[in-house]
């Protein structure tokens, strides 16, 4: 019986060496392959990947769940880039940035908010001069843009929401993210992921997120999917989405004190986040917000009807005078 014990005890060391090995030569080739693209700053020595392009009014862009600021590198952030200083940020603990002190670990459920989320992304925005920006937000990024404008409503020229989180939905995100959102998913299910998943669902994962449309030719080498899958950053996309509920109950009772020019752009085949239950009502509790629907299109209107996010951002900077 103790003999029996310690072979199981010696393969359950070995499998565990194997998944960590397997996922940390996936980890390390997927940084290799995508190096930051802008420079690091330090914001109370926890480091913060921003890239910054073009000349003019500050435009800020946030990115959603599961991405980083490589999402606006394929061509959106040179369609801006004439007339605007574009800001991109890659959000804690995606893409080059790390997560906020207190939050890193496998064993940990706990995550950033969107309040705290925009706190540090503004003083890193601070550090790189940005002054009264207009900021954009993307999906879960969208919350994170409202946080911003809520933390520092005089000093927000305009929001723009595009297929944003905004309102408080019914039911739950599925078992993965509970499951991955979870201390013990983070630790044991996780570095599975990382090892092992086969790049036929990483691409079946953005053909859903992308649908009814396709996703544009050689975005995801563009993206690196590789980078989303590292351990670090599926727990952080998890804990972060799994726990963004009770945070957008909250901030949901203050967008009536928004002032500020609101543009809101939602795809009708919005599936990830449906307009109806966010951006319709996010358009009557806030006095002035525009909305724009935009007819049979998904998740992603920046990729695929990209002048009509253009224009948003256009029409808020018109409406704040920066144009």
């Amino acid at each position: 019986m103790a003999r029996k014990t310690l072979i199981l005890l010696a393969l359950t060391v070995v499998i565990i060496l194997v998944v960590q090995v397997s996922a940390t030569l996936r980890e390390r080739a997927a940084n290799r392959a995508y190096p930051p693209v802008g420079q690091i700053v330090e914001v109370d020595g926890t480091p913060l990947h921003v890239l910054i392009q073009g000349s003019g009014p500050d435009l800020v862009l946030i990115h959603g769940a599961s991405g980083n600021l490589r999402d606006f590198t394929l061509d959106f952030a040179d369609r801006l880039s004439d007339r605007y200083r574009v800001i991109m940020l890659d959000r804690p603990g995606l893409g080059a940035t790390a997560r906020l002190p207190g939050y890193a670990g496998a064993w940990t459920a706990s995550s950033e908010s969107p309040q705290e989320q925009a706190i540090f992304l503004q003083k890193a925005a601070d550090i790189v001069g940005v002054q009264t920006p207009i900021v954009m937000g993307h999906s879960y990024g969208g919350a994170v843009a409202l946080a911003w404008a809520l933390e520092r409503p005089d000093e927000t020229a305009g929001l723009v929401l595009v297929s944003a989180v905004s309102n408080p939905w019914p039911g739950n995100l599925g078992w993965l993210y509970t499951v991955n959102g979870s201390a013990a998913g983070g630790a044991l299910v996780v570095p599975l992921i990382t090892a092992f998943v086969p790049n036929s669902l990483v691409d079946s994962n953005l053909a859903a997120i992308f649908a009814p449309q396709d996703a544009p030719e050689g975005y995801a080498n563009h993206i690196g999917p590789g980078l989303t899958l590292r351990r670090s950053s599926m727990r952080a996309n998890a804990q972060q989405v799994n726990s963004l509920r009770p945070h957008i109950v909250d901030i949901s009772q203050e967008y009536s004190a928004l002032e500020m020019p609101v543009e809101i752009v939602h795809g009708t085949a919005d599936t990830i986040v449906p307009m109806e239950i966010h951006s319709v009502p996010l358009s009557q509790q806030i006095v002035g917000a525009v909305l724009t629907k935009l007819e049979g299109i998904g998740h992603m209107p920046h990729h695929v009807v990209p002048d009509a996010v253009v224009d948003a951002i256009d029409r808020a900077a018109t409406r704040a005078g920066l144009r």
